[in-house]
């Protein structure tokens, strides 16, 4: 997350998220489960700007360009709008915890796909809070959003972090871990979302689950071609089943000389990871000449 802020307020690029490994270790009392995941900030934003209004009213505009849009006349998730969109909730909930008399004009630049599994939504909400926070001039340390992140949903709280972290309880709790270099991806995202309570509906908590270290140690050696072979995401099985997309590109990329490739997160977005950036540029454009949706190259990011 890059955050500027100046005269006119304030500028926040809210990052997209890859899950380079995704577990389900059980179901909670509370209806969640319970996960243990691998996470990565990458560069691709969304654009959110606060500007402090004295009137006291919340205005929200979301302008949804191309890369956000494509598939959703064939039925795919929409951005929710007014009071339904995280960002309005996000800075409503800093506002009543404050007590804050003022209002904000805030706008939303979307570009990440809703319906991916690239985490938009959650991203946009950290970013609404950062801003909120910097923009009333409430002086908040980012220990003192938590808790609010965690309220306005799972994913939330990573974005808070900074950086690459492993997740856990049902993503709010949060472990820092950072490799060394940058790492490079291509993601590509179809023409067809998915609902994440739809496929965490359908997915089965397995009798023995898989273990995070072996991926963590390469993680933090930054041994990218053993991370490529140790990728897993529990979801992607079900994912598959219920969107025959998922299975394109499993079968596209494995044609690819990647070093691993997967779903993310409950998808539709899919990645590989590659050795470079020339790679991912490389990839990223042939990919592009297939049609199977929007294709980027990416970079890890704070």
């Amino acid at each position: 997350m890059y955050v500027h802020q100046n005269a006119e307020g304030v500028v926040v690029q809210a990052p997209a998220k890859l899950n380079l490994f995704f577990e389900i270790l059980g179901k909670r009392p509370d209806g969640y489960h319970e996960v243990e995941t691998l996470m990565v900030p990458i560069s691709w934003y969304d654009t959110l700007l606060f500007r402090e209004d004295a009137a006291g009213q919340i205005r929200f505009r979301c302008r949804v360009l191309p890369s956000a849009q494509n598939f959703t006349s064939s039925g795919g998730p929409r951005v929710p709008e007014g009071e339904d969109n995280l960002v309005v909730r996000a800075v409503r909930l800093l506002g009543q915890a404050a007590g804050v008399r003022q209002g904000a004009s805030v706008e939303l630049i979307k570009r990440i796909p809703p319906g991916s599994g690239l985490g938009g939504g959650s991203s946009d909400a950290a970013a609404a809070l950062v801003a909120a926070n910097l923009g009333w001039k409430l002086g908040w340390p980012v220990s003192a959003l938590v808790p609010l992140a965690a309220r306005l949903g799972s994913d939330v709280p990573f974005f808070l972090a900074g950086g690459p972290a492993i997740c856990r309880g049902r993503g709010e709790l949060v472990q820092p871990v950072w490799p060394p270099g940058t790492w490079h991806f291509v993601v590509i995202h179809p023409p067809a979302g998915l609902s994440t309570a739809e496929v965490y509906r359908h997915c089965e908590v397995p009798a023995s689950p898989r273990r995070l270290e072996p991926i963590q140690q390469a993680w933090q050696k930054g041994d990218k071609s053993a991370l490529g072979g140790l990728l897993w995401n529990r979801l992607q099985p079900t994912a598959q089943r219920l969107c025959p997309w998922v299975g394109r590109l499993r079968e596209h990329l494995e044609r690819e000389d990647v070093l691993g490739h997967q779903l993310t997160g409950s998808g539709t977005g899919y990645f590989a990871l590659c050795r470079h950036a020339r790679h991912a540029r490389r990839v990223a454009h042939r990919l592009h000449a297939t049609g199977l949706g929007t294709v980027v190259a990416v970079h890890s990011c704070r």
